[in-house]
């Protein structure tokens, strides 16, 4: 064999080697594409029960606080509210809410309240009207409903101050993105994110009082460790999917 033919060889084998090699980068992208999708998964179900427990917990206190105090039918207008809610509330452990069943609902409400037999009952269903758009708001959150006004949503109106403000410069840092990453999967304290990232006292708490001002972590308590949030969730979630179309 002459010099040419091994070095052709050579060349062979190096390409062979190379290729080789990207395949198996992509499958390892592939793989803890995959991965980040199953954890961002879980970790959206952790959150939704969490967040379901808390609205449906919240009910009776809600109806205490908003309505009317002094009144002969509070105890059975606060009964039949209840349980209004903890109906439309059950909806958010559903996969998937159809917008009928939400017109549904909101017509049941509008009929007791035209049914109500006093000028002050205005004020109860105030409260009502408020606690349902709370928690169908909720269910866009939790990506689980969709109204065709939110489908006919269109770019044009979008707000470039509160887009930059409120998304994208909070996470146009490394750490920032590292810490919310991070905090997907499981709570996190400062210790354990100070590891993480690098950073050190003062430095960290920057970023981290970044990501809680805009609503993307919060802390649990004072001192305590820090979570992701619904919107925290939503965001980066959305961030994985165009990741994922783009390299595709």
């Amino acid at each position: 064999m002459d010099n040419d033919e091994s070095h052709q060889e050579i060349l062979e084998i190096k390409q062979k080697l190379k290729d080789i090699h990207t395949d198996i980068k992509r499958f390892m992208e592939n793989a803890n594409q995959q991965h980040l999708e199953i954890v961002l998964e879980g970790s959206r179900q952790n959150i939704s029960s969490a967040v379901i427990g808390h609205v449906i917990g919240d009910i009776e206190d809600d109806l205490d606080c908003g309505m009317v105090k002094k009144c002969e039918m509070r105890d059975t207008c606060k009964a039949d509210f209840s349980a209004f809610l903890q109906k439309n509330a059950g909806l958010l452990k559903h996969n998937k809410v159809l917008e009928d069943v939400i017109l549904e609902n909101s017509s049941q409400l509008t009929e007791m309240k035209n049914n109500a037999p006093f000028n002050q009952c205005s004020k109860c269903f105030s409260e009502v009207q408020h606690l349902f758009g709370k928690q169908v708001g909720l269910m866009r959150s939790l990506q689980i409903y969709k109204s065709a006004e939110g489908e006919n949503h269109e770019i044009s109106q979008l707000s470039e101050d509160n887009m930059v403000t409120d998304v994208l410069e909070p996470l146009s840092n490394k750490q920032r993105l590292q810490i919310l990453k991070a905090v997907s999967t499981e709570t996190r304290t400062f210790s354990t994110l100070s590891e993480l990232t690098g950073l050190r006292g003062g430095n960290l708490m920057f970023h981290l009082q970044k990501l809680m001002d805009t609503g993307m972590i919060l802390q649990r308590h004072e001192r305590g460790d820090y979570m992701i949030t619904e919107k925290g969730f939503i965001v980066l979630k959305g961030i994985n999917d165009i990741f994922s179309t783009l390299n595709s």
